[in-house]
């Protein structure tokens, strides 16, 4: 078995689980997302980026803003898109509280696409962050995602098609240690994500979806809605 079919096999194993045994599957927040994409004519470099605003409940009660951009580099003979960038969150308490705590983030990506069996679109992202989060020391981060995505109703992911969106993606802490004698998990979390995606154009597709987040201590469901923006 190739490696490629031994991480859809993986993460056909994982999407099942994380579905069938949600900790907390009442208590369902939202995301709403917008994701961008561009390439400098005639040039190498170009731009990636996203605006993500995720709530406890549905809607009105913040959880987490977050402003992320970066520049990409796509080598000349190599299938990988890297990305070095900065993100700002600002994350809010649970609850009636207006209380919130910030964080400037900076981040390294690697970016690889596969097709497998002419119809399945796997990507692999590795992404190494730097995090600054207020009353906290410095903290590094590793993230692992794999993606896939399955064209319904052609071989091709294309305008006017659906298709079926998948991924998990695995966060580890570098560091345990977080000042003032408090500690943190090596595992921080784990994102799996189930959802139906339409490609509207050749810039733009949307996508509806469910997410399960797990960390050390407690799980959560999340409502997702994002676009895709490619110009």
């Amino acid at each position: 078995m190739t490696f490629s079919l031994r991480a859809l096999a993986l993460l056909c194993f994982i999407t099942t689980s994380q579905f069938l045994f949600s900790q907390n599957p009442n208590q369902t927040g939202s995301w709403y997302m917008y994701f961008y994409k561009h390439q400098f004519q005639n040039s190498q470099f170009g731009i990636q980026g996203d605006v993500q605003y995720r709530n406890w409940n549905i809607i009105g009660d913040l959880e987490q803003l977050l402003l992320r951009s970066g520049v990409t580099y796509q080598p000349k003979e190599a299938d990988v898109l890297f990305t070095l960038g900065y993100a700002h969150v600002t994350s809010g308490a649970l609850g009636d509280s207006n209380d919130t705590s910030a964080e400037s983030r900076i981040y390294q990506e690697a970016l690889l696409p596969q097709k497998v069996g002419g119809r399945f679109y796997l990507t692999h992202r590795f992404r190494y962050e730097q995090r600054f989060v207020e009353d906290q020391d410095f903290r590094t981060r590793y993230r692992y995602n794999l993606f896939l995505n399955i064209p319904f109703t052609a071989k091709t992911i294309s305008p006017k098609v659906f298709y079926a969106a998948l991924y998990n993606e695995l966060f580890v802490n570098g560091q345990t240690d977080i000042g003032d004698g408090r500690e943190v998990e090596l595992f921080d979390r784990n994102r799996t994500y189930l959802g139906v995606g339409y490609v509207l154009n050749e810039s733009i597709r949307f996508q509806l979806g469910w997410m399960n987040q797990k960390t050390a201590n407690n799980g959560k469901a999340q409502f997702q809605v994002s676009m895709h923006h490619k110009f």
